[in-house]
């Protein structure tokens, strides 16, 4: 279903924002989850010039609230959250197929051995923090263009 996942490497709640990039009269959406507010923001402000719409979850059971109502165009997770791990959202994500056709962004600080096991759930790509906000837009479109290949959105 995916292409190998992306291993780029850092360079030196549900609340719905504003909306010009569609498919065909749907809008792209991105669910941004992350337990930290400033980190969510940081990412929506830079992505939102490229014309998405956003969802925000600060942890693994409202992102997994929003990809079974709302069916995002891509997630941008992290791993390391409070009351629903990014790694318990990979898990719930493998186990439902309408779920697992949903592409994953992984941003996460941790560099370990456990990237592997990421990789293995089909992940889209992976950004270790702290990222490029460039790199992530880039990531973004890619993981968005197999869903939709007869589709500009840059």
């Amino acid at each position: 279903m995916f292409r190998k996942a992306l291993i780029l490497q850092a360079l030196p709640a549900n609340k719905v924002h504003c909306v010009s990039s569609d498919i065909g009269g749907k809008p792209l959406r991105v669910l941004v989850v992350d337990d930290d507010p400033s980190i969510r923001r940081m990412i929506i402000a830079a992505l939102r010039r490229d014309g998405y719409t956003f969802s925000e979850a600060a942890n693994g059971k409202e992102a997994l609230d929003v990809m079974r109502g709302h069916r995002p165009s891509v997630v941008v997770l992290d791993l390391m959250m409070p009351i629903v791990s990014g790694w318990d959202v990979l898990r719930e994500r493998a186990a439902e197929p309408a779920l697992l056709s949903i592409p994953v962004i992984i941003i996460s600080a941790n560099r370990g051995p456990e990237l592997a096991q990421a990789m293995d759930k089909g992940i889209c790509a992976f950004l270790p923090k702290p990222f490029d906000i460039a790199v992530l837009s880039a990531v973004v479109k890619s993981c968005i263009l197999p869903e939709h290949p007869d589709r500009d959105i840059a």
